[in-house]
Parts: C-alpha cells; structure tokens; sequence
C-alpha cells in the first residue's frame, strides 16, 4: 500500500472531532506551503509582469474601488 493510501485510510477512520481538528491543521499547513511558493515566486520576480500590468491599469483609470 502507498503512503497515500495509508493517509486516506487514516483519515478515514478519524472520529468527528479528530477530522475537524486535522481540518484545521491541513488548513493551516497549505496556507503555510502557498505562502512559502508566493514568497518564492515574488522573489524570483514571476509575479513582475502582473504587478506592472496592474500599476499600468490603476494609471490609466481602469480601476474599480471596492
């Protein structure tokens, strides 16, 4: 059997509270991960192009406020 799917099967068995509880782990875990890849991202500069795009837009008035 695969690490996944002994993670499926584990999770499976969790009691309501269990689940809700690594629920809220998980949640926090992939924020943490997406967090780490948009720093990484930022860094390299692969966001450039849309931050330009966006200034340029705000610029030239075709920008909504919310």
């Amino acid at each position: 059997m695969s690490s996944l799917q002994e993670i499926e099967k584990a999770i499976s068995q969790l009691s309501p509270e269990e689940l809700a509880a690594f629920r809220a782990w998980f949640a926090e875990f992939d924020a943490a991960v997406w967090d780490k890849q948009l720093e990484a991202d930022v860094a390299a500069g692969r966001l450039d192009a849309l931050a330009n795009k966006a200034l340029q837009d705000l610029q030239a008035g075709r920008c909504t406020d919310l």
